[in-house]
């Protein structure tokens, strides 16, 4: 994978928003991206997304996970079912899993039983967790610390916390995903990337989600990656070239086990 491409290491290209046009899409991602991590989002997206990733094993990479928004409450079927397919492939990843307090609050303890099966798969299977955190920061933070026998590693993605919050995740041995937010005329996150070590940082879309400036308002796409990638480089001063050289060593070395300098 060359240095000067960004690796997007949070994109749905599976999910109905790119039905119509997916080729395209992913042909323009791979002008830009050198990889896409799939994170899944529940049990009726894996074929579809392990499909994406058969065809396009060169640029696509498959994460196995539920999504806590997603959680049933047959929890522990669909979660056995989960584990079945675990030794079936290379996954990259374990996730998208995490606590989401936004749309449901009645069901903290389902979610934080389905996350803390997750931890179990990460660790068992040595690869990173790739964790959705809303409203519910300090509780994943917690859980995970629960959880860190040293060797757990992973991803808070889509971060949007404080400094103190991104400071507790990387002293936890995680890394932080920075997305079109960053982008936002509102956004905190300038103020707090500027002091991160940079070793920590990964660049992500969350397609079709949360596109970046100037595209606020309209479908994400993995190609868009290089306007947060421009708003990094400002932020760091430093070029985008350097941007996507620091920013895809580190997804290399937390998602392809690369030692890198």
């Amino acid at each position: 994978m060359a240095d000067k491409k960004f690796i997007d290491t949070h994109t749905h290209l599976f999910v109905s928003e790119f039905d119509s046009d997916r080729n395209s899409v992913l042909n323009r991602a791979q002008e830009v991206c050198s990889a896409l991590i799939l994170p899944n989002i529940d049990w009726e997206s894996i074929e579809k997304m392990t499909q994406l990733c058969d065809t396009w094993r060169d640029l696509c990479f498959p994460a196995i996970g539920l999504h806590p928004s997603s959680v049933p409450k047959d929890l522990d079927l669909i979660l056995t079912q989960f584990e079945i397919l675990l030794p079936t492939r290379k996954w990259i990843g374990i996730g998208e899993t995490g606590l989401d307090l936004y749309w449901d609050k009645t069901n903290l303890s389902q979610q934080k039983e389905s996350l803390q099966r997750h931890c179990s798969w990460a660790k068992e299977l040595n690869i990173p967790l790739i964790l959705h955190t809303r409203e519910a920061m300090q509780e994943t933070i917690e859980l995970i610390r629960t959880n860190q026998n040293g060797t757990l590693t992973g991803v808070f993605h889509c971060f949007t916390g404080t400094l103190e919050e991104a400071k507790e995740i990387i002293d936890l041995g995680f890394y932080i995903g920075i997305g079109g937010v960053l982008t936002y005329p509102k956004s905190n996150l300038r103020e707090v990337i500027q002091t991160l070590d940079r070793s920590r940082i990964v660049l992500e879309t969350d397609s079709p989600w949360l596109p970046p400036v100037p595209h606020r308002g309209k479908r994400n796409e993995s190609s868009m990656i290089r306007h947060t990638a421009e708003a990094l480089a400002q932020a760091w001063y430093i070029s985008i070239s350097e941007v996507a050289e620091i920013t895809s060593q580190n997804a290399r070395r937390l998602f392809f086990k690369e030692e890198t300098k």
